[in-house]
């Protein structure tokens, strides 16, 4: 199938994606929050650790990296495939994303960071939204060293539903 548009429509349409404060961001922003944990977006941490996470939490040497299926290559998901336009251009384009992501979260497990990754499928759903939840609170914990920390189902649902500024379907 050729492409709906011309190459100077496309070129800008894809220049209006966004980098930063995306939704999946603000909804882990949001959760994080809600959860009661404390980070940076835009310090001095955020911009001199590797690949520049999305979100830093100092105080417990954490960073999120939100990744969006399709630009981040997410194997096995349904909302990742390679466009049928270029194949050959993505398909490269996509594996040295997937490189670069390996190599970053590599070098900053070895500066000692624990990096937890969140995939922007895992927010299409309440129930998706509230596993979610229970993932980053359960994953927090373990960096706190709080071995028996489980998030209840029905707060996790609670959150889920609360967070502001996206919609999810039911």
């Amino acid at each position: 199938m050729a492409d709906l548009w011309d190459a100077e429509k496309r070129s800008w349409v894809m220049s209006r994606i966004r980098s930063r404060d995306t939704k999946p961001e603000i909804v882990v922003r949001s959760i994080l929050h809600r959860l009661g944990y404390r980070f940076t977006i835009n310090g001095p941490l955020n911009k001199s650790l590797p690949g520049k996470p999305d979100i830093v939490l100092p105080k417990w040497k954490t960073v999120v990296l939100v990744h969006g299926c399709f630009w981040h290559a997410h194997e096995g998901c349904k909302d990742f495939r390679i466009p049928k336009t270029r194949s050959e251009w993505w398909a490269e384009k996509l594996a040295k994303n997937k490189a670069r992501d390996a190599k970053v979260k590599r070098q900053l497990r070895e500066a000692g960071w624990q990096v937890i990754t969140v995939w922007a499928c895992e927010m299409k759903t309440v129930e998706k939204l509230a596993a979610l939840v229970i993932r980053l609170g359960t994953e927090m914990a373990s960096t706190e060293k709080k071995s028996s920390y489980r998030l209840p189902a029905e707060t996790a649902t609670r959150v889920a539903e609360e967070v502001k500024g996206y919609r999810v379907s039911k």
